[in-house]
């Protein structure tokens, strides 16, 4: 396993960590994921998953409150007993959105070390920071200040943050306190100018943070993509699979500390396992990102709605968050992947903000750089992503 320094803490994490997110349950959803958003772990396999990356190098273990319905901290807690614990630095987050006054904090951050049955947290995030998240929860309730405080007092080791927004929105969170040590990003070969992107990667790690990665492969869709992909890879002459181009692209990057991985079987902790252990800094030849170019170029050049996302459209008087509708939309053909888009707006997406909210007033339309007629897109990308 190769290691990583873990920006100014002070210690080393493995290139890969074990993400808890995607743990293998008993009702697959297809070949490449368990269900995320069940709760019926195969908790024997869970763990044994989980102690077999451990016994093969792999040192950073990172869950969080909500996932798998609030039993990934469980199963992550036994997984890590029989002096598992001691060998990992150990990761889970405050779910801020369940945040209504600041003593929530010290009642969730204390069932959290309950259920991962440890007197310490060594990495501990506040869960998926956006605009309104960071003014309306971490703000308002002061809980950087509790995070101070439950350092001081011993619970947790190490603060930081995970993120979901744009690049100003990031900038200025790692900017307003000085003492974060880490914090989490959604990045890969196809996000480099989406949410936080490769300047916001650049921009913490100057900063001193460390940068764990999340959705390597935006949720397993670069691990398997179309046909029309494969054949780029393939021209390249390298026998790698597509997860270890994405992979490796990231370990070429000496901003990112560590990759997470959701894995939900066996053989995907075997094969990234062993793709880690190839990595490294500056390993990518430029014939190399060459390739990647094109395969993001053949990702781009499928989208169907023209949007950039510049949100002159928005805010829209009725609510609907267009640029999000098209990009689920969009998402559905470049990635060849109904499940994925249909899966986020399900779960992820304000009923108000769904595209079946849209009323037809035009007013968008007439700001909109790209001209889309999204008046008329808005029925087709409802019946599209609400179809089960």
């Amino acid at each position: 396993m190769q290691y990583r320094k873990f920006g100014r803490c002070g210690f080393q994490v493995s290139a890969l960590g074990f993400g808890t997110m995607r743990l293998p349950t008993d009702n697959k959803i297809n070949e490449r994921t368990g269900d995320r958003f069940s709760g019926n772990i195969v908790e024997s396999e869970a763990i044994r998953m989980i102690r077999y990356a451990i016994d093969n190098g792999v040192n950073y273990v990172d869950t969080a409150y909500g996932y798998h319905e609030g039993y990934s901290e469980v199963v992550t807690g036994r997984a890590l007993k029989d002096g598992y614990r001691d060998r990992v630095y150990l990761a889970t987050k405050s779910p801020v959105w369940l945040v209504d006054k600041p003593e929530d904090f010290d009642r969730l951050l204390d069932e959290q070390l309950k259920k991962l049955q440890t007197d310490h947290i060594d990495c501990y995030l506040l869960h998926s920071l956006s605009r309104d998240t960071w003014e309306n929860r971490v703000l308002k309730h002061n809980l950087i200040g509790k995070g101070e405080a439950a350092k001081k007092a011993g619970k947790i080791r190490y603060f930081g943050f995970s993120f979901h927004d744009n690049l100003n929105t990031f900038k200025e969170i790692v900017d307003y306190y000085d003492s974060w040590d880490f914090c989490q990003i959604q990045y890969n070969y196809m996000d480099i100018n989406n949410q936080a992107g490769t300047e916001g990667l650049k921009y913490a790690a100057s900063k001193g943070l460390g940068v764990v990665i999340m959705e390597p492969l935006l949720g397993g869709r670069l691990a398997k993509p179309p046909k029309y992909v494969l054949s780029v890879f393939a021209s390249s002459g390298r026998k790698d699979s597509p997860a270890a181009w994405a992979f490796k692209w990231l370990w070429d990057q000496p901003e990112v500390s560590v990759v997470l991985s959701g894995m939900s079987t066996m053989q995907q902790v075997q094969e990234n396992i062993k793709i880690a252990d190839e990595s490294g800094i500056g390993m990518f030849t430029s014939e190399d990102h060459g390739t990647i170019e094109k395969v993001r170029a053949c990702f781009e050049n499928r989208t169907i709605i023209p949007c950039t996302k510049c949100r002159y459209c928005m805010p829209c008087p009725n609510n609907v968050d267009i640029p999000g509708n098209f990009e689920l939309y969009n998402e559905t053909v470049i990635f060849d992947d109904l499940e994925t888009p249909r899966n986020s707006y399900k779960h992820f997406f304000d009923d108000e903000n769904r595209a079946d909210k849209c009323i037809g007033c035009g007013s968008c339309e007439e700001k909109c750089p790209q001209h889309i007629r999204i008046s008329e897109w808005m029925p087709k990308v409802h019946a599209l992503l609400s179809a089960e």
